[in-house]
């Protein structure tokens, strides 16, 4: 059984990717690169804190609207908002209306906010682990490792939440700090100057 899957331009992609146009770009231009930066990794960590227990597709598809609504999660504006911008956001049927998820990022942008510059960026990437050899199928891709655990516990103890070890994984794989395109995947065999 193969773990990758043709697309409609003849590109072996990780079979994860099916049919939908926006998990192909997806897939394609994020999934894996490197993200550097505290306001991106705020919102990566937010946005997989409210895919927990959703597909990731739904929160891809409803991005946008988080981006608006969340000031482009700016921690500075992010972490002022208050009991109103709560129950605005708990109206917003263009996110997913979780007050626990939605109270989490808020906290945890006041928590980067009192950060110094750079300092959830190179917090994070301290747990990037060394290259490992490429899966050759998914069955080879755990769900934690002990990278995550221990990134998980860290920013835990520092007071952010919803960054269990599951999501700091996911988390991982899509900035990046590790690379799980599978064997046979074109991003997999692409070099640095080949990817677009």
């Amino acid at each position: 059984m193969t773990d990758t899957r043709t697309g409609p331009d003849g590109r072996e992609r990780c079979a994860w990717v099916g049919d939908d146009a926006e998990y192909r770009r997806y897939h394609d231009e994020e999934w894996g690169r490197p993200l550097h930066g505290d306001r991106a990794l705020l919102e990566k960590m937010s946005l997989e804190g409210f895919q927990a227990g959703l597909s990731w597709i739904t929160i891809l598809r409803k991005r946008p609207r988080f981006r608006e609504v969340f000031a482009g999660f700016d921690p500075d504006v992010v972490a002022a908002f208050d009991e109103a911008d709560v129950e605005r956001l708990m109206t917003d049927a263009g996110i997913v209306r979780n007050r626990a998820k939605i109270l989490a990022t808020i906290g945890n942008a006041a928590l980067v906010r009192d950060m110094a510059p750079g300092e959830l960026d190179a917090l994070m990437w301290s747990f990037a682990p060394a290259p490992k050899p490429r899966p050759r199928d998914f069955s080879e891709v755990p769900a934690t490792t002990p990278a995550s655990d221990a990134m998980s516990k860290t920013l835990r103890k520092a007071g952010f939440r919803f960054v269990g070890s599951t999501t700091m994984y996911a988390l991982m794989q899509s900035s990046g700090m590790v690379d799980d395109h599978v064997v046979g995947c074109w991003r997999a065999d692409a070099t640095r100057e080949d990817i677009p």
